[in-house]
């Protein structure tokens, strides 16, 4: 049973820093794409970063250079360290995971998310 949980959300100002953490298990990792996809109320899912199985990662315009995804497969963890908040990043942030090691088409898998909020 693939499970995939989110921890590292919380409520900090503009300006703040934080780290989001994916634990997962019941799947190979390693053969994996990985995304942290968000949702902001009343807002619809948006894809913010990818990584996939060779480590190249993608972005989001809205979040480059502020945002960097990493994973640690030995660990079988995803993060998303996040920089400079601002207040347009509050949302409900999911982790992802995608068959096949590329990243195209989204999620087969997705965690329950954890949540975000900057202010100012």
């Amino acid at each position: 049973q693939v499970q995939l949980v989110e921890s590292g959300g919380g409520s900090v100002q503009v300006g703040g820093s934080l780290r989001l953490s994916c634990a997962a298990s019941g799947l190979t990792f390693k053969y994996y794409c990985w995304h942290w996809y968000r949702q902001a109320p009343g807002g619809e899912r948006e894809g913010v970063a990818s990584i996939d199985e060779d480590g190249k990662s993608t972005y989001t315009n809205s979040v480059k250079g502020r945002f960097t995804i990493s994973k640690d497969v030995a660990k079988m963890t995803l993060s998303l360290e996040m920089n400079n908040l601002k207040p347009e990043d509050t949302a409900k942030y999911y982790c992802a995971a995608e068959s096949g090691g590329r990243c195209v088409y989204g999620g087969d898998y997705y965690g329950e998310g954890t949540s975000v909020t900057v202010s100012s």
